[in-house]
């Protein structure tokens, strides 16, 4: 028979390892130490009207070693056609770290990521929202800018040109000064589009992002949010307050309307005043003006700045 004492010190050994057991099995994933990488990961982000841009890659550095070069023969034989040469445990002293018409990560460790929220031009040619490994191909003259589908995989091993879903061309550029770590940038941004510069080492590589349409793509995001939302009469009005900004009064005004159909608010009925007066609307300013104060005043709302601009509106100063 098991005795008392023996019982007790094996149910508390279960205690403890159930214990110790508990944080892997609630995560269900191990703890990991995060590795030190030669080429540490970096993100860039930039927002076209309402599209964000994020691309996310591991900078090499230069170190003195040759970066774009034809591959030697004794290195090309490795690979066939477009097939990457970019492993360095096969690479030999000398040979170049990114061999022209290969293919390359454009980056080091895990493939590249490029992930866009909406539809875009890529060069001119259309890149569904998602998210994508982005891969290159090199060469002196011309290069090759690669989406494709496969967005977990490392570096460009397993890279299968039948999940590609653009590939676009673009010109280097031969730059001055040296680029010691592998950047990404955006520049320059308009309103529709954004440059996105590859550099390393003394060569620049841009291709465009551009979002067709910006102005109705916003309105697109913003209607979808308001029928998702019917009861919420904010949104509405910071459609309206858009518009205003835009001097485009008529559609401020049906959005405001829409908004003071929601919920009468002083918020909604002040932002009314001040867009009809805005649109030189000055009568029915002061009439909506004054129902919102009343408003404001029965909702105990803070309306004194709001009262100091309708009295000047009143008196012309």
């Amino acid at each position: 028979m098991i005795s008392l004492k023996r019982t007790f010190l094996f149910s508390f050994a279960m205690l403890i390892a159930a214990t110790c057991a508990a944080p892997y099995t609630s995560a269900q994933q191990p703890l990991a130490i995060k590795p030190l990488r030669p080429s540490q990961k970096a993100s860039v982000m930039q927002t076209v009207g309402v599209t964000d841009i994020t691309i996310t890659y591991s900078r090499p550095a230069v170190k003195g070693r040759t970066i774009f070069a034809d591959a030697p023969p004794s290195m090309a034989e490795r690979a066939k056609g477009e097939a990457t040469l970019d492993n360095q445990n096969e690479r030999k002293a000398g040979e170049p770290i990114v061999p022209y018409n290969h293919l390359w990560r454009a980056g080091a460790n895990e493939a590249t990521m490029f992930v866009v929220t909406d539809d875009v031009l890529v060069n001119g040619q259309p890149l569904k929202a998602g998210t994508y490994s982005l891969h290159t191909v090199p060469g002196k003259d011309e290069w090759t800018i690669v989406f494709n589908s496969d967005a977990g995989q490392w570096g460009s091993f397993q890279y299968d040109d039948k999940k590609d879903v653009l590939r676009v061309k673009t010109k280097p550029q031969m730059v001055s000064d040296n680029q010691e770590w592998l950047m990404y940038s955006f520049d320059p941004v308009t309103e529709n589009s954004a440059t996105v510069n590859i550099r390393w080492e003394k060569v620049r590589v841009p291709f465009s992002v551009e979002v067709k349409d910006v102005k109705a793509l916003w309105r697109a995001k913003a209607d979808a949010l308001i029928a998702a939302n019917p009861t919420n009469e904010v949104l509405p009005l910071q459609v309206a307050q858009t518009y205003a900004n835009d001097k485009n009064f008529t559609e401020a005004l049906k959005f405001v309307d829409q908004s003071i159909e929601v919920k009468e608010t002083f918020r909604n009925l002040s932002s009314k005043a001040n867009i009809l007066w805005a649109a030189g609307r000055k009568e029915e300013a002061l009439t909506v003006a004054d129902a919102a104060i009343a408003k404001g005043k029965a909702d105990k709302v803070d309306t004194a700045a709001f009262e100091k601009r309708v009295a000047s509106w009143k008196t012309g100063t």
